[in-house]
């Protein structure tokens, strides 16, 4: 048995110092569990698109890979290139773009299949919520972080919803995610990301999200009060234009990882999120995340780090065999430690 805290006991015990936030899919699945699903994007379009194609699981097989934008741009080249070695295929180059686009549909509807489609989903109480339980971390008087591993919007909507519920006090967060106005077109409809000279940022999508999208040039992000157009249906027209979401579907940490450096953007949040775990005078709190193999390639930065107090979440029965492995595997980031910084690791109640 390990002792569980409150939440507000957990805040105590982590004393003045900066507090960290990372969020796994419970932030989510908390606020709206009947909406948010988070089983792998990958295995819910299987589920669509192949039903129509089932060359489109060779093609992911053959690739190595689950990344939907790298699937998508080889159909895409291969229409051009394939009618040149093998013209006796009537309309190849149109099947293999049908197979592309399947594949761009199947992921759209399935990001929308499981996310609110607009901010009026979730109700004032909720999001009041969401902002109270991240100023800890970036209210105005907070000076930490928050890294999260979903591609959902709810964090974003959260820290743009500036409305309170009647009788509520106002909150106040201090929220920089590193985009700004396109200075050599201030008319867009879209921000871009300010590159990593911007020391400001507090807020970091360390496996990217959906309404980050990559432009080649640039890294865009659509926003709702730029447009006035619901961010899911901006995804949509983005996609129709040959640009993707910008995050890592990969299963495998080190596939993740990969995909990490290979992103200038996801790589300075990567490389943040070790700098923060350097500082020995700081905390990292974790919410709603099972601590799974697959992200190792962010907790062993923990392991590694020089941070003295993690606070885990656990939601439920700590004798539930997720707490339990939840718990095992928190302790075994002590045990990465040198003795020089040792790691001193507490549990709190996700539903406090």
């Amino acid at each position: 048995m390990v002792e569980v805290l409150t939440f507000q006991q957990a805040l105590d015990d982590a004393g003045a110092g900066k507090k960290n936030l990372l969020l796994g899919n419970g932030f989510s699945i908390a606020c709206e569990p009947r909406v948010f699903s988070y089983s792998s994007l990958y295995e819910q379009a299987q589920s669509s698109a192949f039903v129509t194609a089932p060359e489109l699981q060779r093609v992911f097989d053959i690739l190595r890979t689950n990344d939907f934008e790298i699937a998508i741009r080889a159909l895409e080249d291969s229409a051009k290139l394939v009618p040149i070695y093998v013209p006796s295929i009537p309309d190849i180059d149109q099947v293999l773009n049908q197979h592309a686009r399947t594949i761009k549909d199947a992921l759209i509807r399935t990001i929308a299949e499981n996310h609110p489609e607009t901010p009026n989903n979730v109700s004032e109480e909720k999001f009041y919520a969401c902002r109270k339980f991240l100023s800890h971390f970036i209210g105005i008087a907070n000076t930490g972080r928050v890294y999260t591993l979903n591609y959902d919007l709810l964090l974003y909507w959260a820290v743009m919803h500036d409305e309170v519920p009647d009788g509520a006090d106002p909150i106040s967060l201090a929220k920089d995610d590193g985009f700004r106005t396109d200075q050599e077109n201030d008319g867009a409809d879209y921000v871009i990301w300010n590159g990593e000279g911007n020391h400001e940022q507090n807020i970091h999508y360390l496996h990217g999200a959906v309404h980050i999208f990559d432009a080649g040039s640039e890294l865009k992000k659509y926003t709702w009060v730029n447009t006035g157009v619901p961010l899911l249906n901006q995804a949509r027209a983005a996609m129709d234009q040959s640009m993707f979401p910008l995050f890592v579907a990969e299963g495998e940490s080190q596939k993740k990882l990969s995909k990490i450096k290979h992103s200038a953007y996801l790589y300075h949040s990567f490389k943040s999120f070790h700098s923060v775990m350097q500082q020995a005078n700081q905390s990292l709190f974790i919410y709603g995340h099972s601590l799974a193999d697959n992200d190792q390639h962010v907790l062993s930065k923990i392991g590694k780090g020089k941070i003295k107090k993690l606070f885990v979440s656990l939601y439920g029965d700590q004798e539930l065999p997720s707490n339990q492995d939840i718990i095992r595997k928190a302790q075994a980031l002590v045990l990465m430690r040198n003795q020089r910084n040792p790691l001193e690791v507490k549990f709190f109640d996700a539903q406090s």
